[in-house]
């Protein structure tokens, strides 16, 4: 039989001593029984929840706003300032909460093409280009509003996802309807490139 001690530092049940034994011990889960527990003996360890802060959006890739906008792509224009990039990160949280939002190449540009009506958020650090490129001219031919905003992460990361997000559209809907209205009024504002 090998021995355990626990990462408390504590002897397992029928564990010698360090000194007499020094070769015998293995680390386990604090928690976890031993090979020579019966099951019965066992306590169980307190679980401790960690709780997790939550940054703020651009302290998540932990880079700048400046640093970020030197890392888009060459079609990223109307590019959002970065007040206007902080109030589109703040409409998509809003909207992801009560599920008015869509999300990703494809599931936009099959709304779009429906006539569905929104703001369309596209990050400008996507590479390759390709991917998306074609969206900004759709919006245009739908006379829908769109800005580029400098990270894919933080818009994902808005959004409630793990993973980057290269697109966004958000929907009207009357429980953030004063930001979205905010926001409408600035994208419509930014000059569209010729």
């Amino acid at each position: 039989l090998r021995h355990f001690r626990d990462v408390s530092g504590t002897r397992a049940a029928g564990c010698p001593d360090v000194r007499t034994a020094p070769g015998c011990h293995a680390l386990i889960e604090p928690g976890a029984a031993s090979e020579t527990d019966s099951g019965k003996d066992r306590m169980k360890s307190p679980k401790v929840k960690v709780k997790k802060e939550k940054p703020d959006d651009s302290a998540e890739t932990g880079r700048t706003f400046e640093e970020m906008v030197a890392n888009v792509n060459a079609i990223a224009q109307p590019l959002a300032a970065r007040k206007l990039s902080k109030k589109l990160y703040k409409c998509v949280k809003k909207a992801a909460k009560v599920r008015q939002i869509r999300r990703g190449v494809k599931e936009v540009q099959k709304f779009v093409n429906k006539g569905e009506k929104g703001i369309v958020v596209l990050a400008g650090d996507t590479l390759p280009i390709d991917v998306y490129s074609h969206l900004p001219i759709l919006c245009e031919d739908k006379s829908l509003p769109y800005a580029f905003i400098p990270s894919k992460m933080d818009l994902g990361a808005a959004a409630g996802s793990k993973r980057p997000t290269c697109v966004i559209m958000i929907k009207p809907h009357e429980e953030y309807q004063e930001a979205y209205d905010e926001c409408l009024d600035e994208v419509k504002a930014l000059n569209l490139p010729v």
